[in-house]
């Protein structure tokens, strides 16, 4: 609507807009000029944030993603999603349904990924939850994250099925893996 607006003010130049009394006229230019420059700062603010999402990856041990607050560890693996290419979506809060984020593959499929900060050995009943969640949420993929390690029998009940079980040991190699395609 602005780039409309100015594009008929500077380039079509209307004859109506010569005939209004100079106060008016100004009053016309200080909205334009607030309106480019808020638009500017709109701008700057989220590349910044795009630029700061990116750039603090960083590799963390197993033991500083668990101090994490569950925010911060569900943030930390959103921006490695992101690094792979993927859109994310953060809907980690209390209520979320099991969802703490919610993914977009480039090729456009939707995944879901369950964010687990735990020290004890993830069992194959978080996994089953997190498979009925992936059946609610219709989507074609779930990602199962954690600091902890993952027992034989979750894994076991996983297999063959659309769901990707990554402990708190494959997330370091991953993170490093980022980090050095930088």
């Amino acid at each position: 609507m602005l780039i409309s607006w100015l594009v008929y003010r500077y380039i079509a130049q209307p004859a109506w807009l010569e005939r209004l009394p100079a106060i008016v006229a100004e009053l016309f230019f200080l909205v334009e000029a607030a309106s480019v420059i808020t638009l500017a700062i709109l701008a700057g603010v989220i590349l910044w944030q795009q630029r700061g999402q990116t750039r603090q990856l960083s590799v963390l041990t197993v033991e500083e993603m668990h101090a994490l607050s569950p925010t911060a560890f569900e943030k930390y693996v959103a921006g490695l999603f992101r690094k792979k290419g993927y859109r994310v979506r953060h809907r980690g809060r209390r209520g979320d349904r099991g969802v703490d984020l919610e993914l977009t593959h480039p090729g456009g499929r939707k995944a879901i990924v369950q964010c687990k900060r735990y020290l004890r050995p993830i069992g194959p009943d978080i996994v089953r939850e997190l498979f009925g969640t992936l059946v609610h949420e219709r989507v074609h993929h779930a990602f199962l994250v954690t600091t902890a390690e993952i027992s034989t029998a979750a894994r076991e009940w996983a297999a063959y099925k659309p769901l990707t079980l990554i402990d708190g040991k494959t997330l370091v190699q991953i993170a490093a893996a980022l980090q050095k395609k930088r």
